[in-house]
């Protein structure tokens, strides 16, 4: 297999993007999802694409096992990802004492241990080889405190966070890692989280659109890469840092609350 990316939710919205701008590439493709029949139907969608090889993991990354045993299935196999694209995740709507433990604690497990751990098990071989990129996908409420979402933008800011951490760790390596922050995108996410009920899921950006940004950011070494804002939410981001903590703190409180 050549120039293979690793892709984790692949099955739907911006995943499954990333995978269709790979392999129009020309090359090939390690898709990990949950739902096996979701992966074989883009598989058949991409087999043809130009030669495109595809090795398919159904595996659900909340459990404590599953990064290992993708990295060990692909060990065996002779499989070195020379990109590692961080995309599965998942939120949730509510207030976080009304909310179940058992969905925050999957959202953890999912958005920040498994992210953290596929880099932990691929970048050494990375640094081995010096080549290599990764491309965690975050979010532009990672910037800032999230009420009605406190622990899924919790996640997202360690994901920032750490990415550019990692980044700048890498500075005398040909290694990047590449944050991604997308605004509101219409992908599975929105009605799962209930998000889709909220006034900033009224305008969505095309999650083919948000994922071209994403992609096209790694490839040129950015550091973080936002996406998929509208007008008014860019001048928006640029007040916030002019407005008093708890004002925005009621304005994103006041703009989640399901109409």
């Amino acid at each position: 297999m050549k120039a293979v990316a690793l892709i984790t939710g692949a099955s739907s919205g911006i995943g499954r993007e990333f995978a269709r701008i790979h392999a129009r590439a020309g090359w090939d493709l390690v898709l990990v999802a949950r739902r096996l029949d979701k992966l074989q139907e883009l598989e058949k969608e991409l087999s043809d694409v130009r030669d495109c090889k595809i090795m398919l993991i159904q595996k659900d990354l909340t459990q404590a096992h599953a990064c290992q045993e993708i990295y060990d299935e692909l060990k065996r196999f002779g499989v070195e990802p020379e990109y590692l694209i961080n995309n599965a995740g998942f939120g949730g709507l509510g207030k976080f004492a009304e909310r179940k433990w058992k969905d925050e604690s999957s959202m953890i497990a999912l958005n920040i241990t498994a992210l953290t751990q596929l880099c932990h098990l691929f970048l050494p071989e990375m640094i081995s080889r010096n080549t290599g990129k990764i491309l965690n996908v975050s979010s532009t409420a990672s910037l800032l405190p999230w009420p009605l979402q406190a622990v899924y933008y919790a996640t997202k800011a360690y994901v920032t966070s750490f990415s550019n951490a990692l980044n700048e760790e890498l500075y005398d390596t040909n290694i990047s890692v590449t944050t991604l922050l997308p605004g509101a995108t219409a992908t599975e996410f929105g009605a799962i989280s209930g998000m889709d009920k909220t006034s900033f899921f009224s305008k969505t950006a095309s999650a083919e659109n948000v994922a071209l940004d994403g992609y096209r950011g790694m490839m040129e070494w950015k550091l973080n890469v936002i996406s998929g804002l509208t007008f008014s939410q860019k001048i928006t981001m640029k007040l916030l840092p002019f407005l008093s903590k708890k004002m925005v703190l009621r304005m994103v409180r006041k703009g989640q609350e399901v109409k």
